[in-house]
């Protein structure tokens, strides 16, 4: 019997490894995003950004963009640079949820419109939510903190040139 199948884990192949990154250069101001995927050897590269938006919010939709972009239900390792992403994922979303959408204040849910992409985004996935500290030569999220700043040069080109 294969050890992995009954340990109830899946075979390292069998794992996508995601990386994400986001930001913006004022916050808020111009954003991008960017993430990598790793699947079998395999890896894919996407970028994007906004004109007006906020690190929180860029974080956000790297998460969510890496996650859409699977094309079946997979077992993710996602790994963020970002405390945010992964504390509202992992502890945070499951009491704003029963409280409406609403945090401990009672005030509602900044970028409450991304947490919910991102939940539907996951929710198909078995995903483990890693932090990585950002710029502590981790080659991963080294390149996704290129790929966002990649996607934000991109937005403020296309501002300047408009």
């Amino acid at each position: 019997m294969d050890m992995d199948s009954e340990m109830g884990s899946a075979p390292e192949q069998d794992v996508v490894e995601i990386w994400t990154d986001g930001g913006c250069r004022p916050n808020p101001g111009p954003g991008g995003w960017g993430v990598l995927l790793r699947f079998k050897g395999k890896e894919k590269e996407l970028s994007g950004g906004e004109a007006e938006t906020t690190n929180n919010r860029m974080e956000l939709t790297a998460a969510t963009r890496a996650l859409e972009a699977l094309k079946r239900p997979c077992i993710v390792r996602l790994h963020t640079d970002s405390e945010y992403v992964r504390n509202g994922i992992t502890r945070w979303h499951t009491g704003w949820v029963r409280r409406n959408w609403r945090n401990a204040a009672g005030d509602p849910v900044a970028n409450m419109d991304l947490w919910r992409e991102l939940l539907a985004a996951a929710k198909p996935h078995d995903v483990s939510w890693h932090w990585v500290k950002g710029h502590s030569g981790v080659p991963e999220n080294e390149r996704v903190d290129e790929l966002a700043t990649q996607g934000r040069i991109e937005i403020e080109n296309a501002m300047t040139s408009s």
